[in-house]
């Protein structure tokens, strides 16, 4: 009996200094702070998980599809190609010479112009201008980087460009291009012809995973684009007058095996690069439809 009442003392004992043990036990630590779109470093943040993850060198793609269209003096537009697009990108961590913590981008994209009746990929294109059928050079950028972003640049602190309304945003960049075009030669501060072009893009997303600092990017994320510029120089338009504006919509995804079929296959096909991005510390110059348009024809002469 002795014995027995000893073990019950002894459970009892135990049974106390566990409860002890648990009552003692430190309360979990309370949730991060949402992000404050009022601090600049709040924003570079919450652009970093728009435009790509805060995870160094996480792939994320934009893959997007639409129209291109002709506009003319004095006719109506016209409706030339479909296109399908992406852009493969991945950001790294970097630190200024002020000590701030900021990111750069790196990434390539492609451009497949398609036929607007059947959808297929164009190989070959008739001028409805001229006549004339030439090859179609479609975009193959590599790379496009993007420069260190940082919570208070050249054009003073990082402002949020998004507004909300019921959980929902919307954010707005416009991208004015203006520079040497590398097909117009060593004279155009005289005799003109640089290249002039607009790109503006729109991002919907969700405020809620937008402001959480524990996710790392955005899923939930819907692009629309629109572009104004000159004729493309394989169209072979000859300095006639007019432009093209092209208008199209997508989705962030995070896998290149969810691409559009279309656009996977082709890129499988002729581009098999384009299924990664570039290397995070790449210093290259970045490419454009223009310069890449040179290189294909400078090889064509050789």
């Amino acid at each position: 009996m002795r014995t027995k009442a000893l073990l019950t003392i002894a459970a009892l004992v135990l049974s106390t200094s566990a409860l002890a043990v648990q009552k003692k036990k430190p309360a979990a630590p309370p949730p991060p702070p949402k992000l404050d779109l009022s601090k600049p470093e709040d924003v570079v943040t919450a652009n970093r998980k728009v435009q790509s993850s805060t995870v160094d060198g996480k792939p994320m793609i934009f893959d997007f599809w639409g129209k291109t269209y002709s506009r003319v003096p004095g006719e109506r537009d016209r409706l030339l190609f479909t296109w399908h697009a992406m852009n493969i990108r991945a950001t790294k961590t970097v630190i200024d010479e002020k000590d701030q913590k900021g990111y750069k981008m790196v990434s390539r994209e492609v451009v497949f112009y398609e036929d607007p009746t059947t959808g297929e990929i164009l190989r070959k294109w008739k001028n409805p201008w001229t006549g004339k059928e030439v090859d179609v050079i479609h975009v193959a950028n590599d790379p496009v980087n993007q420069g260190g972003t940082f919570p208070v640049g050249p054009r003073g602190p990082a402002k949020w460009t998004g507004v909300s309304k019921d959980g929902l945003g919307v954010m707005t960049i416009e991208v004015p291009l203006f520079y040497k075009n590398p097909l117009a030669g060593d004279y155009q501060d005289n005799v003109g012809g640089y290249y002039h072009a607009t790109e503006m893009f729109l991002f919907y997303y969700r405020d809620e995973e937008l402001l959480d600092p524990t996710k790392d990017t955005l899923m939930n994320v819907q692009v629309g684009w629109t572009r104004l510029s000159s004729w493309l120089p394989w169209m072979e338009m000859s300095g006639r007058a007019g432009e093209l504006y092209f208008h199209g919509a997508g989705v962030k995804i995070d896998s290149f095996d969810k691409l559009s079929e279309v656009t996977r296959k082709e890129i499988e096909a002729n581009y098999p690069i384009y299924k990664t991005p570039p290397d995070l510390d790449d210093n290259r110059p970045n490419e454009t439809s223009w310069t890449y348009f040179k290189k294909i024809m400078d090889t064509k002469k050789k």
